[in-house]
């Protein structure tokens, strides 16, 4: 979908928001509806499409003209109240609480004294939930250069007993980045042993050893959009505590990849695989939601969880990733991305074996 289709599609959510125009100050959703990269904008997407702006400063008067040839390019700053300023007097303007800042917004209603301001969080944001074809595309990609760059740290013996947890996690990161991702979509997870019993557990010095469980949480960035995949191996033969694990965690991500189908509620496919373990007697053990949408951000809606709302619709790229944590001994997690599509099954991007693999 082009930018100008996006900007109307939200255009289209106004009335019923109540709004004559959206004031749209996340970067993310200032690129997916402009194409604008730089690292300070505001946009404001109006009834009239006449109205419609990108408001950076000097830095980028050069990248906004060629990225937004079809915007008035406002250069000012700080950019949010002055894109505010430029919408008519008498028109109701929406802004994103969910994002603008108490003193951003103050600066914004400085700038439009007596003009009426209301709250539209996460308006332009929904938008991103259901991806174009394109968007896929870019996703499938990520997940692609992620998937070749951790099946060459494997067959180079990059995982082994002796190296530490940090050493792998940046091996991989500049594998991934040679095979020409922008860099790293999160801060890679490597954790070995116990560590691996911690849901985000950073990379330390600590060396991997032999029957140590390792999981990696990891994914690229490339042209914006992100992956995210888990895979959790045994250094050396797996003891029959950690085989098990394993087992149950990839039987609660295979129900809740099935669980992934158009129409379905996110708490649903939540508790598809939540189930599986609970009836293993470590529902206590797997503390975060099942999964999140995945784009031009890593973490985005829909979210898969308890507490979670909404259905899911096709066009979502959506993780699934389960995980049990055994304090003091280890843990398991495994992850995938997937693309719901209408009338089927949900279609994989990421392409690693699940089985555990023993090195």
């Amino acid at each position: 979908m082009s930018h100008p289709a996006r900007r109307d599609a939200l255009r289209a959510l106004l009335p019923a928001a109540g709004l004559d125009a959206l004031l749209v100050t996340d970067l993310i959703d200032v690129r997916h509806l402009t194409g604008f990269t730089g690292s300070n904008a505001a946009a404001v997407i109006a009834a009239d499409p006449g109205d419609d702006l990108l408001c950076t400063d000097g830095r980028y008067r050069v990248q906004a003209a060629e990225q937004c040839p079809d915007l008035e390019v406002l250069v000012d700053r700080p950019s949010a109240p002055a894109a505010a300023a430029r919408v008519p007097a008498g028109l109701t303007l929406g802004y994103d609480s969910a994002t603008l800042t108490v003193d951003g917004l103050a600066a914004v209603r400085d700038a439009v004294p007596g003009r009426r301001l209301r709250r539209a969080p996460g308006l332009a944001g929904r938008l991103r939930a259901v991806k174009d074809a394109g968007e896929v595309e870019r996703i499938a990609a990520a997940c692609a250069l992620a998937d070749t760059a951790l099946r060459a740290l494997l067959d180079d013996g990059g995982l082994r007993p002796g190296r530490t947890e940090a050493d792998v996690a940046l091996d991989l990161d500049e594998r991934m980045r040679r095979l020409g991702a922008d860099g790293p979509a999160f801060d890679t997870i490597l954790a070995a042993g116990p560590h691996s019993a911690v849901p985000h557990h950073r990379p330390t010095g600590t060396e991997l050893r032999r029957g140590d469980l390792v999981k990696i949480d990891f994914g690229a960035a490339l042209d914006g959009y992100h992956s995210d995949t888990t895979r959790t191996f045994c250094l050396g033969p797996a003891a029959d505590w950690q085989r098990e694990l394993h087992g149950l965690v990839d039987a609660a991500a295979a129900a809740g990849r099935a669980a992934l189908v158009a129409g379905a509620s996110v708490t649903a496919v939540d508790a598809a695989a939540r189930d599986v373990i609970t009836a293993a007697g470590h529902g206590e053990r797997f503390p975060h939601g099942l999964g999140h949408g995945v784009g031009l951000a890593v973490h985005e809606p829909p979210w898969l969880g308890i507490t979670a709302t909404g259905r899911i619709d096709a066009g979502n790229v959506v993780t699934v990733e389960p995980g049990v944590y055994l304090d003091g001994r280890g843990g398991v997690r495994i992850e995938d991305t997937l693309h719901v599509v209408a009338g089927g099954p949900a279609v994989p991007l990421t392409g690693l074996p699940r089985e555990l693999i023993e090195i």
